[in-house]
C-alpha cells in the first residue's frame, strides 16, 4: 500500500498535457472527496453548510476552484508562498470559472502570516505542513490556524505513516495515460527528515523526473495532536482510510477511530478545532 498518495476511488480522467502541475491534480488531489468530508464533519457540528474555506499551501488552487463550484454562495481563499504556481492555478483553474473567479482570492504569502478573514474550514492537505520540521515551527503555524477560525470552524490536515514511511521505496500506480512514481529515500530515524520525489511518465510522452521534491519531516499523530492541543485547539479527531478488500490499498472512505493497527502503509484525515 502507498503510503504518500490518497487511493481514493475516484473517476478517471485521460491525460490530456504533459504539464506537471495537472498530472499532479489527476494522481494525487481528490477535492471531489475532500468537500463533502468537509461540508459533513462541519455540517455535524454546527448544523449548518460551511461557506468560507481557506486552501492553505493551495499551490495551483484545484481544491479552491471545486469549493466555489459545490455552491453559489461559497468563498475561497487560497494561500501559497509560490507565486508561480498561484499563477498557474489563476489561470487555468480560477478564470476558468467565469464570473464565480471573483469569489476566489489567491495570496502569495506565508500562511503564518495570514490570519483575516476568519474561516470555516481551513485545509492544510498534501502533507504539506510536513515542511515545518521543528516543533516551534510547527506550533508557530498551528497557532496562527487556530486564530484564523471563525466560532465553530474547522482544522483540517491530513498524514500518513506506517512501517514504509521509514524505507526507502519507489512506489508506482497507473493513471490513465500516465505513470506516478512516489519516491522517498534517505529518512533519518534521529530527525525524521528526509527527501521526497514524484515522477510521471507519460505513456507516448516524456518522463518527468523529479517533477516534484520535498525536504520533509515526517510527523506522528502524537506528535501532531500534542501541538494542535499546545496550539489552543480543545478537540482533535481522527479519520482513518479503510483498505479495499481487493486490491488492499485505499477505499476513500474515511472513518473516526480512536486506535489502530500498525500497517505498512496508511492515510488519515485530522480534524481540530
Amino acid at each position: 500500500m502507498a503510503t504518500a498518495k490518497k487511493k481514493k476511488k475516484k473517476a478517471r480522467r485521460q491525460v490530456a498535457s504533459v504539464d506537471h502541475h495537472r498530472l499532479y491534480e489527476m494522481a494525487v488531489q481528490s477535492p471531489d472527496h475532500d468537500v463533502p468530508f468537509f461540508d459533513r464533519i462541519y455540517k455535524k457540528k454546527n448544523g449548518r453548510l460551511p461557506r468560507l474555506l481557506r486552501e492553505d499551501f493551495c499551490g495551483t488552487a484545484f481544491l479552491s476552484a471545486e469549493w466555489i463550484r459545490r455552491r453559489p454562495d461559497n468563498e475561497a481563499i487560497g494561500i501559497d508562498l509560490d507565486r508561480s504556481v498561484l499563477e498557474w492555478g489563476r489561470v487555468h483553474n480560477i478564470e476558468p470559472l467565469g464570473k464565480e473567479a471573483r469569489r476566489v482570492r489567491l495570496i502569495h504569502s506565508d500562511v503564518r502570516a495570514v490570519n483575516w478573514p476568519k474561516a470555516d474550514v481551513i485545509a492544510a492537505l498534501n502533507f504539506s505542513y510536513f515542511v515545518f520540521k521543528d516543533r516551534q515551527e510547527l506550533l508557530g503555524y498551528f497557532r496562527n490556524a487556530c486564530r484564523s477560525l471563525a466560532p465553530g470552524g474547522i482544522f483540517v490536515l491530513d498524514i500518513f505513516g506506517g512501517w514504509e514511511a521509514q524505507m526507502d521505496v519507489a512506489d508506482k500506480s497507473r493513471y490513465d495515460g500516465f505513470t506516478y512514481t512516489w519516491e522517498q529515500k534517505g529518512i533519518d530515524p534521529v530527525t525524521n527528515i528526509g527527501r521526497f520525489q514524484i515522477h510521471f511518465k507519460v505513456d507516448k510522452g516524456p518522463t518527468l523526473r523529479k517533477a516534484f521534491t520535498y525536504d520533509w519531516r515526517l510527523w506522528s499523530v502524537p506528535e501532531v495532536r500534542e501541538t494542535l492541543q499546545d496550539a489552543g485547539f480543545a478537540k482533535f479527531d481522527l479519520y482513518w482510510e479503510g483498505v479495499d478488500e481487493d486490491t488492499g490499498e485505499g477505499d476513500g472512505d474515511y472513518r473516526r477511530i480512536k486506535s489502530a493497527e500498525n500497517c505498512p502503509g496508511w492515510n488519515a484525515l485530522i480534524v481540530a478545532s
